[in-house]
């Protein structure tokens, strides 16, 4: 089919689209424009196509709509459609043509975009418009092919198409075979230089290149790429390839169009081909033949220039946004070289590294073919060597030692090196280059010298090639196999991009790469992934280094866009690896013993790769030496599921049989949180007296096809988020949402939820309110189920929270039932205060749930008796709904948290602790906000060994949560030894006489011996520690033997209680923020602590816009002397203990007990019961609350550091090894038999007690592990973050994970006004809880939902004084834009010295909080 007419861009685009769109039964356009304003008729094609903003996810849209039988057309400029990357996977089976507009003039969108593996054009005329849309639209249509057609519409709009426009008529099988890959611009006889042309000057350089010897070529077909075959018919006297791009990027010597190249580099060695160089251009001012001699002459060099830039790049905005995103995607892989690096530093050789001066990505060698060449001139050298072991041709006294230098040199070939041998072999290698440079009278040196003219020559190196998972489709082609096969000692690194989801809708298939590499037998393969488990990584690339041959480790790196952060990554990466999909495997044939090659890091495999380990009989070799393994490795997701499901389909059945009769009532209870639990149970047992049968279903699934099979139902749901079903209701509300052609006429049912009414306290927000139940209510209408009751709404607010609304909905459900009259008694529900009184002194059934190996979970009940032990259950968050959706139970594991009064912990502690870490909890150490160590992601088989492990150093985790006194926090004071000894002192004197008496601690934890100990004589250490746990209960009238808790009674404390101590001028510990606050008054003169002004009633857990809750800063008693200290705060423990509210847990801690007194009157029944009166408060100056970083000498000579740790995450990462900095620094102090540490309420450490001989050691492990740096900006330093997501369950939105994004985005800002180094408290919270006490800081963010929070400001920089709210529910993304006026504001009017938060109170930004029950009050009401 023809047609000719003299068209323009616009037309020939309009006539493409019409032309192909009537051959389909319907099409669509679409075209993107940046605002609503703006003015984009360039894309605009056709009448009826429909306009995208830029700004509003218009590939998610195009993506949403795409279908099978509609041709789809969209025109777009580059920036949009490289945002719209995670949409563009998805495409995959439609047909779509995507015409590109190249307006930034940044060709290396095309090269970028390659691996999506989309049929690709590029236009750079307006003929070229005309035959590659027309092959575009011919290949989408006949294959349901995505397809890229990129135009250069600039150049193209200023053309008119004289010619036909030819439309081609291709069957399937050849419409792609018939496309030219490469327009030949100019082809003079026996040229040298071969062009190919990724730019618009490929016209313009055609006149000169035959005078140059130049062939030049045009890329008209990126995909599917054929150079493979087009170079094997070059002419044979081209010797040098130059890639042309037209670029903005002027640093960069790399693109991914140097892949393409380089696919197979056997071919160019072939072709004699020994230059390969990248030269992007920018603007051109130059003449064109100037130009184009310069490439030339570049190529032709002997050293060419890997970074060649010709031209200016485009400076636009966008244009600049643009490269930034494309060198985001490079960042985002450099987490992996950055651990090379560290690992290796001078010994490593990345033969292929992007952007390297030393990289030598030109030549032919390219990779494997470099290192084959350096393998070949070492082989040389090594026979040189070989030859020349003979003393006596060499003249120098040295002769011997070189021989013998020599001979060793020549045996490392043969060797393992590690990292620690690659240096000592270096430095044998010096040694030999140093004796041959100072003998030049020995011919056979001057031969060596000749062949190795330097030291590099004589090194050993860790080689390493770098490649994407673009080798992974193509193993025979791709030089993987011939690097496996060389049986050289060469390493590869294959990153893999590719998220879990979207490998799934990926149609071309992945080699598995570790599979096909452990068939070889003699190469070393591991699977890492560097958001999973950096020690793994670690221990992965040492051993694939020292292998003595081929290694392979397959890096898993899942983004879906250039924009994607860490966190992102992070959550994907966990999700690849949880399913299986990624698992973590080392496999290492140097091994002797078979049943040690294989080596398991994660819990779940692949079935492909179990049947390899079957095959090689290695699965049943690793469960044989890991028995434990057994249970945890999955044969293959499908059996995980069955499993699952047949395991619940049996609890189900179980749970009906428990009904009493035949049922005129089934409850279909929605639990989840505790509170929905507790009232699940409540109904659940008042169907039960009322002669009704209960039905709970925790299945999170909803089945139609049961629906008729019960007669009434009643429904359960809580509020999430922003009126979200509860996670573990989602499932069964999106089926039942889906459900169109169900008819649920038969059933009668009842709906209840729970929610807050203020919790979105905006009027237009009100319809959050219990949002799920009304959904679910209205949901169960439309499908023709009828309501018995009306909806019931349980309100937060209410004077008995939800159980106000809750009584009358039950009430109208028994009338309806017609049991309303049955006169039998109800059991209460089941508090915390029941569990307690009922544990048997915190024993409950804790030992029956460890021992349940059915679950990784506890019972509920347990879950709350645990926290006494220091123990909270929780699950990763980030992984639940994989879990789910494969039928599994959340990865239930524990926190533990140990008590540490003073926070002065040996290095024997450190280590301890560290090495649980490892063996038993997720990596990392946490340094809490009250001055101590938590342990993340302990499995319930692993706990009782790692409180086992910390008792054995002497600490423990009795009390460290609970309703008693927890951990006493002091002061870090690394500048005064004298004082920080007698607060310490202190604070441990306080902690053992609130420990609780019970023997349940030693009876479950201790007693007895444990095989997983590491010492034989852990339980004798634990036994004889000084503030060891009574291991004997006492005997009573009677001759009973029962534990006795004389200061808590059997049902401890109504909340949990704290107590804090500061030393002024510094507020480290938040001391207002506890239940008592001791402030130590200290004589100048002496040093002596002459006493303590006690403050009580702090606290910092409040609920969301529940007006009844409130943080609260503690209230002034008076004066203390130090030896009445305790029996004083043991007075105000008694008074709330037998005051403090216990049937509402939000209104029981000390602060209400305070106020529902006054403050008057609490003290005098204080001073009552403790029998004396308090002395008047005594002076003191608070100056700070944050901590001072660097280091100080105390006046005993001895030297301190404080070093900054963010968030408190003792981690080691590719940026920071401060994990692995802080266990070599410890185990130098235990060589040294000096030194520990300090843990700061602040989250951070204090190297402490350095002698002056062992300072430089120190230092040096310091400054090598990032641990010396005080040069960050005063905001970072006064920052602070609970744990929040994913491990907490009570958090809202991210904290510790995002904080640190956040202030790097305010930093720029600060950084522009000059306030970098001033010290701003800033806080961040995932739920209002408050562990991080973010009400004391002048700036606070309170996590509200998904990336939604609550603004805080005006708090004291002291910690004096609460905040207040200023903005509710804002977006993270909002949140800088909100600060920045006020810091600019802040600049320049601010009074001397004044800080931010009282510079906020000051202006009339915030209003102040001067008492906690006023915390609600005065807030604007723009705030909401």
């Amino acid at each position: 089919m023809t047609l000719t007419t003299a068209l323009t861009l616009k037309q020939v685009l309009e006539e493409l689209v019409d032309l192909r769109s009537s051959l389909v039964t319907g099409s669509a356009s679409y075209y993107v424009a940046p605002t609503k304003s703006s003015v984009a008729t360039q894309y605009e094609i056709g009448p009826n196509c429909t306009r995208l903003l830029q700004t509003q996810d218009p590939f998610g849209t195009i993506a949403a709509n795409a279908d099978k039988h509609t041709l789809t057309s969209v025109f777009a400029d580059e920036t949009s459609v490289l945002k719209g990357l995670p949409h563009l996977y998805t495409l995959r089976g439609y047909p779509v043509v995507i015409n590109v507009d190249l307006d930034l003039q940044d060709y290396s969108v095309i090269p970028a975009l390659k691996d999506l593996d989309f049929p690709t054009f590029v236009s750079y005329s307006l003929d070229d418009v005309a035959e590659n849309g027309a092959s575009a639209y011919e290949i989408a249509l006949k294959t349901a092919t995505p397809v890229f057609h990129f135009i250069d519409f600039v150049r193209a709009s200023e053309q008119t198409l004289q010619d036909e426009l030819k439309l081609p008529d291709l069957d399937k099988e050849t419409v792609e075979t018939a496309v030219a890959p490469f327009d030949v611009l100019a082809s003079p006889a026996e040229p040298t230089v071969l062009v190919i042309n990724l730019s618009p000057y490929g016209s313009q350089l055609a006149e000169f290149a035959p005078g140059l010897k130049v062939l030049l070529l045009n890329i008209k077909t990126y995909r599917p790429w054929k150079f493979e075959a087009f170079v094997s018919t070059l002419p044979s006297t081209i010797t040098k390839i130059v890639v042309l791009q037209r670029s903005n990027e002027t640093q960069t010597g790399f693109s991914p169009l140097l892949l393409d190249i380089f696919q197979d580099f056997g071919i160019l060695a072939q072709k004699n081909i020994d230059q390969v160089v990248l030269t992007n251009l920018g603007v051109l001012e130059q003449n064109d033949k100037t130009v184009l001699q310069k490439i030339v002459d570049n190529v032709r060099s002997d050293n060419p220039d890997q970074h060649l830039y010709l031209g200016k790049p485009t400076t636009s905005p966008a244009a600049t946004q643009f490269a930034e995103s494309v060198a985001n995607v490079v960042k985002l892989e450099t987490a992996y070289l950055k651990v090379l690096h560290e690992l290796f530093s001078t010994n490593l050789d990345i033969i292929n590294e992007y952007g390297s001066d030393t990289a030598n990505v030109a030549a032919p060698e390219y990779g494997f073919g470099s290192f084959l060449r350096q393998d070949e001139a070492r082989g040389e050298l090594v026979a040189l060597v070989k030859k020349s072991l003979d003393p006596s041709l060499y003249h120098t006294e040295d002769a011997g030692e070189l021989v013998q230098l020599l001979s060793q040199w020549v045996a490392l070939h043969d060797a393992n090196l590690g990292d620690a041998e690659l240096g000592a072999a270096n430095e044998v290698a010096a040694k030999i280059f140093n004796i041959l440079q100072s003998n030049q009278d020995s011919a056979v040196a001057l031969d060596l010298l000749k062949v190795a003219p330097r030291e590099e020559c004589f090194q050993f190196k860790s080689h390493w090639l770098v490649g994407s998972d673009a080798w992974s489709y193509d193993l025979g082609h791709s030089g993987v196999h011939q690097v496996l096969a060389s049986k050289k000692n060469i390493n590869l690194l294959i990153i893999d991009s590719e998220p879990y989801e979207k490998s799934r809708a990926n149609p071309r298939h992945k080699k598995n790469v570790g599979l096909y590499a452990m068939n070889f037998h003699d190469v070393y393969v591991a699977s890492v992934a560097v958001y999973s488990s950096y020690t793994q990584l670690l221990a992965a690339f040492l051993e694939a280094s020292a292998f003595n041959g081929p290694s392979v480790v397959l890096a898993y790196l899942p983004y879906s866009s250039e924009k994607d952060t860490p966190l992102e990554v992070l959550r994907e990466t966990k999700n690849a690896v949880e399913c299986g999909y990624w698992p973590l495997y080392r496999y290492n044939p140097a091994k002797d013993a078979d049943d040690a090659a294989f080596t398991l890091d994660s819990a779940v495999i692949r079935k492909e790769l179990q049947s390899f380990l079957d095959r090689e009989n290695k699965l049943s070799l690793l469960t044989k030496r890991t028995p434990e393994l057994a249970r945890d490795i999955e044969a293959s997701a499908s059996d995980v599921i069955s499993r699952k499901v047949e395991n619940r389909a049996k609890a189900a059945y179980d749970q009906l049989l428990e009904g009493r009769v035949r049922s005129a009532a089934a409850h279909l209870l929605r639990v989840g949180r505790w509170q929905r639990h507790c009232l699940g149970q409540e109904t659940g047992q008042s169907c039960l007296c009322k002669r009704s049968e209960v039905h709970g279903s925790l299945h999170g699934r909803y089945h139609s096809g049961g629906s008729s099979r019960r007669r009434k139902r009643d429904l359960v749901t809580s509020t999430a988020g922003q009126g979200e079903f509860p996670q573990d209701g989602k499932t069964f509300w999106e089926e039942l949402k889906g459900s169109l052609d169900v008819d649920l006429a038969s059933l009668n049912f009842s709906v209840f939820g729970l929610g807050d009414s203020q919790y979105w306290p905006r009027k237009e927000d009100a319809r959050y309110y219990n949002k799920p139940a009304k959904d679910l209510f209205a949901r169960l209408e439309l499908l023709t189920a009828n309501p018995i009751v009306p909806l019931g709404l349980g309100d937060d607010q209410d004077a008995d929270g939800y159980q106000t609304g809750y009584a009358e909905w039950e009430k109208q459900l028994w009338e309806v039932l017609g049991v309303s009259g049955a006169d039998v008694p109800e059991d209460k529900p089941y508090t915390n205060e029941d569990m307690k009184i009922n544990s048997d002194f915190l024993r409950g059934t804790i030992v029956e749930g460890l021992n349940d190996q059915s679950t990784l979970a506890i019972h509920a009940h347990d879950q709350q008796l645990t926290k006494f032990h220091g123990c909270y259950m929780q699950d990763d968050r980030d992984i639940r709904d994989i879990r789910k959706a494969q039928g599994m139970e959340p990865l239930y594991s524990f926190m533990s948290r140990v008590r540490l009064p003073g926070g002065v912990a040996t290095p024997e502690q450190w280590l301890a602790v560290n090495r649980l870490s490892d063996e038993d909890g997720n990596g990392t150490l946490k340094i809490t906000t009250r001055a101590t160590f938590q342990l993340h992601g302990i499995l319930k088989k692993n706990l009782k060994h790692s409180i086992r492990a910390m008792n054995s150093t002497l600490m423990d985790t009795l009390a460290a949560c609970g309703d008693v006194n927890r951990n006493v926090m002091c002061s870090a004071l690394p500048a005064n030894a004298k004082v920080h000894e007698q607060v310490s002192e202190m604070g441990a004197k306080i902690s053992e006489h609130f420990l609780p008496k019970t023997t349940a601690y030693y009876e479950i934890w201790l007693q007895g011996p444990d095989e997983r100990d590491y010492d034989s004589n852990w339980e004798e250490i634990s036994a004889t520690e000084k503030a060891a746990q009574p291991t004997k209960k006492a005997l009573v009238a009677g001759n009973s033997l029962v534990d006795i808790e004389p200061l808590y009674s059997p049902v401890y404390l109504p909340r949990k209680f704290k107590v804090n101590i500061t030393v002024p001028p510094y507020n480290d510990v938040d001391v207002w923020s506890s239940d008592v606050g001791l402030i130590a008054i200290v004589d100048p003169a002496t040093d002596i602590v002459k006493g303590y002004n006690m403050y009580t009633g702090g606290g910092m857990g409040t609920t969301h816009n529940n007006k009844k809750t409130y943080p609260r800063t503690g209230s002034l008693l008076g004066f203390v002397a130090p030896e009445e200290v305790v029996a004083a705060i043991e007075a105000v423990m008694i008074i709330q203990r037998d005051n403090g509210s216990r049937t509402d847990r939000k209104h029981a801690r000390l602060k209400y007990t305070i106020d529902d007194m006054t403050k008057e009157v609490f003290k005098e029944k204080v001073e009552e019961l403790w029998g004396h009166k308090f002395d008047p408060e005594q002076p003191f100056e608070i100056k700070s609350n944050i901590d001072y970083f660097g280091w100080v000498k105390d006046e005993t000579g001895l030297n301190h550091f404080t070093a900054f740790i963010e968030n408190g995450r003792v981690e080691d990462t590719p940026d920071r090894a401060q994990k692995t900095g802080l266990r070599k620094i410890a185990e130098l102090m235990q060589k040294q038999g000096s030194g520990n540490f300090r843990l700061t309420g602040n989250q951070h450490v204090v190297i402490s007690s350095i002698k002056d001989e062992h300072l430089d050691a120190v230092k040096a492990l310091m400054k090598k592990y990032s641990l010396d740096n005080t040069e960050l900006s005063g905001l970072r330093q006064s920052s602070s973050s609970c744990v929040g997501l994913p491990t907490c369950g009570l958090a809202m939105a991210e904290s510790e994970r995002y904080l640190p994004v956040l202030i790097t985005q305010i930093e720029d800002v600060l950084e522009e006004y000059g306030l970098r180094h001033d010290s701003i408290v800033l806080r961040m919270t995932g739920c209002p809880n408050g562990c991080s006490r973010p009400w004391l800081a002048e700036i606070a963010l309170i996590g509200k939902a998904p990336h939604t929070y609550n603004l805080m400001l005006g708090g004291g920089y002291y910690g004096e004084r609460l905040n207040k709210l200023y903005k509710a529910s804002i977006k993270d993304d909002d949140i800088l834009d909100i600060l920045k006026p006020m810091f600019k504001r802040w600049v320049f009017e601010r009074e001397e010295g004044e800080h931010f938060g009282d510079f906020v109170v000051r202006v009339g930004i915030i209003k102040p909080t001067l008492e906690g029950k006023y915390f609600h009050d005065d807030v604007a009401e723009d705030a909401f």
